[in-house]
Order: C-alpha cells, then structure tokens, then sequence
C-alpha cells in the first residue's frame, strides 16, 4: 500500500462531490444562456466526474494485496483508468472543435450577465477541488490525472468569465465561441500526454527518466560482476518501476549472496527502484539461453 492512500481517497472522494455540483450547475446554465463556452466546461466537467469516480475506484481496488494470479496486485487498474479518461477527454475536445466552427459565423445570443454568474460559480467549486488534490497532486499517474483535469477545469471556467465580461462590455457574441475553442485548447494536449504516459505503461516501456545504459554501468562496476545483458525495465504503475537483469558473474561461490544485495542496494540507492530481479550466470550459461535473450 503506498503512503497516504487512505487519505488520497478521501480527497478523492470530497472532489467528486464539489465537481458534480459543479458540473450540474453548469449544465443549468449552459440550457438557460445558451452558451457554447459554459456548455464546453460541463461537458469537460463531465469527463472529471468520471475521471475521479473511475480514480477512486482505481485508488480502492489498488488497495487489494496481490493475491492468485495478479502477483502484482491491482495496482494496473490506475493505468487502465487514466487511459479511459483520456480517451472520454478526446471525445469531449473534438465535439467542441467542432461545434465552436459551425457557430462561429452566426453566434447565439448569449445573456452575459446570467453567463458571468456561472461562471464565477464554476471556477469557485474548481478553485476548492485544486485546494483538495493539491496536497497530493504527485501521488501517481491517476491522482496526476484528476489534478491536471481540475486544474483545466479552472481555466475553463476562467474563460468562460472572461468570455462574459467581452461579451457585456463589447457585445462581441463571438466571445463564447472563442472561449470554447480555448477550452478545447486547453483539453486536447494534456489529454494526449496523459494518453501518451498510460499507453507507455500497458505497453511496458522502459520509464522514461531511467538511463538503462548507466543501469549497465553500475550494476558492471560491482564486483564479482562480469557481464550483464538480458535487461528489462518497466513501470508496474506510477511511481512504481522494476528491474529485471541476467547478471554473469565469476565461478560460483559463498559470496553470491553479498552480491544480490549490493545489486538490489544499487537500483534502490542510485536509481530509486525498489522491485529488482536478478539472475546469476556463470559466462557458459547464455550459450543455453534462448535467442530472445538480448
């Protein structure tokens, strides 16, 4: 269990709350004004309720020891979790790309009085849900995820008062299409990174601060060492990266126990990981390994 989840679903739990307030008093006002812009924010809201219920699910299920055949626990579901907000994320950004160039050329009457209103309104509750997660805005990829959401959020709502105040002092109806497009502008490229980051976890790519050629180089200068190859390096979840490795070492004696632990103590001391494999070979045995064997 990691540090503090206990806690992070609590937080979890009081931000969806807050967001579903939000997102219903948005709603109400984008049928009452009309608005594309407050429209845009509760769709994007809505993505956010179901990213923090689908986090909080994530959260508890993670909360599971590792049991049968899911050795490592369930710790993947905040993978699978943040890869379905994003794409519910991507969803929401292309309808309002979309619907912002068909209204454009002949924007609605938007009300700015009653728009502002709402607006303010969004960007309170989002301003109290930043105020919850930011505590624990780096506790993993899926916290990461409703932090960033919440923080769009804000900005959302942000343009939406400023698209009311333009639209009050000016007239410029256009504002709202603008401010929607803005919004969309603000969804789509952290969207992406946080599709990017998910879909390098499921498919189990080395992380990406990690210099596997100066893992090589380290576990090489250890002594008794004399070969390494075989390496692998993934992320379980978030946060939680391993190490696997086919260490060759010299003839086989009593000291290959100090040696585990001088390999397992350099992953953990100079590189931060704490789940490390390590296979002791004599040179003669990667004649028997198999071709997959790097």
């Amino acid at each position: 269990m990691r540090p503090g989840a206990g806690t992070t679903r609590a937080r979890l739990a009081a931000v969806l709350v807050v967001t579903s307030a939000v997102l219903l008093a948005e709603f109400v006002g984008a049928l009452l004004t009309g608005s594309l812009a407050l429209l845009a924010d509760a769709g994007h809201m809505l993505t956010d309720v179901a990213g923090v219920a689908i986090a909080l699910t994530a959260a508890s299920l993670a909360l599971r020891p590792a049991a049968g055949r899911r050795t490592f626990g369930n710790h993947r579901f905040e993978v699978l979790a943040a890869t379905t907000n994003a794409v519910l994320l991507f969803g929401v950004g292309g309808y309002i790309v979309v619907e912002a160039v068909r209204r454009l050329d002949d924007p609605p009457a938007v009300p700015p009085v009653a728009l502002l209103l709402f607006g303010l309104a969004g960007l309170a509750g989002n301003l109290v849900s930043l105020g919850i997660l930011y505590p624990v805005r780096q506790g993993g990829l899926n916290i990461r995820a409703a932090f960033l959401e919440v923080l769009g959020d804000a900005l959302g709502s942000a343009a939406v008062v400023l698209a009311a105040i333009a639209i009050f002092a000016t007239g410029w109806q256009q504002a709202d299409v603008v401010a929607s497009l803005a919004i969309a502008a603000l969804i789509l490229p952290r969207t992406w990174r946080l599709f990017r980051e998910s879909m390098d976890v499921l498919l189990e790519a080395a992380p990406r601060d990690l210099d596997l050629d100066e893992v090589r180089r380290h576990i090489l200068g250890l002594h008794g060492v004399v070969g390494v190859h075989d390496v692998h390096a993934w992320l379980i979840t978030s946060g939680m990266p391993a190490v696997s490795a086919h260490v060759v070492v010299e003839a086989a004696d009593a000291s290959h126990g100090q040696l585990l632990d001088r390999l397992c103590d350099c992953l953990r001391v100079d590189f931060g990981i704490e789940h490390s494999t390590f296979q002791l070979e004599p040179a003669t045995h990667r004649d028997h390994e198999h071709s997959a064997h790097d």
